[in-house]
């Protein structure tokens, strides 16, 4: 992955949705999540040692538009937690973890390090945005199986916050 913009979708009808979600800007927490999920990426693939990572995602187009805290969380919280956030998610998969596609895995990783130690940021927003990375640089329907896990781990992670929710939308 050389850049931070996703590959452009195959076919037309598919194309249009996503080609109006690129249209607006990004934010910098999206940017620095895009960022790190390619880092986490580059770490479960090739096992790439984070200083290396780090170098690599900053010399990539748009970087400098990222929310650089963010962006230094989420990769150093997420390798530095991988067994933790593994353990988290092993309880809400259907498969083992080493079956998960890299794509699948980082993103799960990146929503899940959110839920556990970003709680600033609300357990649908930190969904929403691991549903997103999903669409643009996942498999099909990647997107929902990382929807349902992560909201089956929020409601373990959260459940406060997930029942107040749950309870104001009936």
């Amino acid at each position: 992955m050389d850049s931070l913009t996703p590959a452009p979708q195959a076919d037309s009808a598919a194309a249009a949705p996503a080609a109006r979600r690129r249209a607006a800007p990004k934010s910098a927490r999206r940017r620095s999540r895009e960022a790190a999920m390619q880092g986490l990426y580059e770490w479960l693939v090739a096992a790439t040692p984070i200083g290396a990572i780090e170098a690599h995602m900053r010399e990539l187009d748009g970087f400098g538009k990222c929310d650089l805290a963010h962006f230094d969380a989420l990769l150093k919280g997420c390798i530095e937690q991988a067994a933790a956030i593994d353990a988290t998610l092993v309880h809400h998969l259907d498969r083992a973890v080493a079956r998960l596609s890299p794509v699948e895995h980082a993103v799960l990783m990146i929503g899940a390090f959110e839920l556990q130690s970003c709680p600033e940021i609300p357990y649908r927003v930190a969904i929403n945005e691991a549903v997103e990375l999903a669409k643009s640089f996942g498999g099909t329907d990647g997107h929902k199986y990382v929807n349902g896990v992560l909201d089956k781990a929020a409601a373990a992670l959260r459940p406060a916050e997930v029942q107040a929710s749950r309870g104001r939308a009936r």
